[in-house]
């Protein structure tokens, strides 16, 4: 039964079972009234910026956000809904939304980015979230991080539902072409002097692909804003990202440059343990050893049984140049450990120090064989740390 259960999911998974509905309303319709002309000036009172491929519902005075994809880029500003005491996010509450104009977006951004010395924040989310639940997780990361710049969620059109990660997937693929050229729009600026990405699951698909086209092609040859990739609980090939993360994000001319990437991984993450099943090959955001020998050799030698990413030219390499892995399995908290940087106190306080200067806490990081990889100390025995409250859980998804 266990198995036939299985099965089911992992076909629904794929979106063999969750049909999509064009709807009741020709999408046309639902973009074609005023708030969505792209007229107004984006102001809001947190400076929360937004950019979006998702098709916008205008048939009333405040636009929303649906699950279909948009016509072009749409840009604006938001303020997210906050959590209630018990970290949940109210159900009838919806983020205050502003759809934007173009050039007046972007000067307000340079404002913005100037106040803070040209330094900004983008987000990308991952599978099933909505832009109420991806809002929410920008707000958080930029307070957990005490950001002053400004904030940018990039929200492509996920359909927010557990059984349509096969649709999640393809629509990811569908916006590749879309958040490169935002990207590369942000990384040309003259202004722009630091770029700090962080990408959630299937959103370090996204991140990847877009940062390896602006390091080839951008006019600024260096690409060197970009300059921290934080990438939880990537539901990427992890073979793929060994094999070409060196000459790709991690080339040598981009760690010179000051690039440094930071991966937040979990044996315990359940969702890319389907995703392992559902691929056939080991997820980078999840330490499964894809070679049984590699982890026999390990219980062998008295060592947790959790493979990490490595120089695919030497398995047993220092690594990748610029490359930081944190294992969060020993403090995972949330309920599939695939969001435990913004769930487990203990994770949460180290992603907070890589947003403000590179660095986890000291102490709490335990030294591996692999020296750039690091497993985030286990609480003590009895202990129950206010992961709610040390989380600063004003966003975050479970």
């Amino acid at each position: 039964m266990a198995r036939l259960l299985s099965l089911i999911l992992l076909f629904a998974l794929n979106g063999c079972i969750s049909a999509i509905s064009y709807g009741e309303v020709p999408h046309e319709e639902l973009a074609r009234n005023a708030p969505c002309a792209s007229v107004g000036d984006g102001r809001m009172e947190q400076k929360l910026f937004l950019v979006t491929t998702r098709l916008p519902d205008c048939r009333t005075t405040v636009p929303a956000l649906t699950p279909h994809r948009g016509f072009g880029t749409h840009y604006g500003m938001f303020a997210a809904v906050q959590r209630s005491a018990n970290g949940k996010l109210p159900k009838r509450a919806e983020p205050s939304l502003s759809l934007s104009n173009d050039e007046i977006w972007w000067a307000q951004l340079k404002t913005a980015s100037e106040r803070e010395n040209g330094k900004v924040l983008v987000y990308v989310h991952g599978f099933r979230e909505t832009f109420k639940t991806a809002s929410a997780d920008t707000a958080q990361i930029a307070k957990l991080g005490q950001f002053a710049g400004p904030a940018i969620l990039y929200t492509w059109p996920s359909r927010g539902e557990l059984l349509s990660y096969g649709v999640d997937q393809t629509n990811m693929y569908w916006d590749e072409r879309n958040f490169k050229n935002f990207l590369a729009r942000l990384a040309e600026q003259p202004w722009v002097t630091d770029i700090t990405l962080v990408a959630h699951s299937l959103g370090s698909r996204l991140v990847i692909q877009a940062v390896e086209d602006v390091d080839r092609n951008i006019l600024r040859q260096d690409a060197g804003n970009i300059s921290r990739i934080i990438l939880a609980s990537p539901d990427i090939d992890r073979q793929e990202f060994e094999r070409d993360a060196g000459i790709g994000i991690l080339a040598k001319r981009m760690v010179d440059s000051g690039r440094r990437v930071t991966i937040y991984l979990s044996k315990k993450d359940k969702a890319l343990g389907i995703s392992n099943t559902i691929h056939g090959y080991p997820r980078l955001g999840r330490p499964h050893c894809f070679d049984p020998f590699e982890g026999k050799r390990l219980e062998a030698a008295g060592e947790p049984v959790r493979c990490y990413p490595a120089s695919s030219s030497d398995p047993q390499s220092a690594g990748l140049q610029g490359l930081t892995v944190i294992d969060t399995t020993d403090v995972s908290n949330s309920s599939s450990g695939h969001s435990d940087y913004l769930a487990s106190a203990r994770a949460c306080e180290d992603f907070a120090e890589v947003l403000r200067d590179g660095s986890g806490v000291e102490g709490q990081r335990l030294r591996t064989p692999l020296p750039y990889v690091f497993r985030l100390a286990p609480y003590a025995k009895g202990e129950k740390p206010d992961h709610l409250g040390r989380c600063n859980r004003f966003g975050a998804g479970g």
